[in-house]
């Protein structure tokens, strides 16, 4: 015979218990309205930061093509 499967009720919390457990484990920093200026400079240095991040991925991936043909012509060579 089959045995019925059993499951496991964990009790439930409730929402004002939730809530007060991450109130006191991260004390968030007060919103500021942002002005349409803070924003568009906000992504100005995103868009930097992406950039300058792109670069540097760009001149690693040139040294690894440099080396690679580098090796590729020691190898025709022989």
């Amino acid at each position: 015979m089959k045995t019925p499967k059993q499951t496991d009720q964990a009790s439930p919390r409730s929402s004002t218990a939730t809530t007060a457990a991450l109130a006191t484990e991260t004390a968030r920093k007060p919103w500021k309205k942002k002005t349409p200026v803070d924003v568009v400079l906000d992504q100005i240095n995103h868009v930097r930061e992406d950039v300058l991040q792109k670069e540097e991925e760009l001149k690693q991936a040139k040294r690894q093509l440099q080396k690679l043909e580098e090796a590729k012509k020691v190898l025709e060579a022989t």
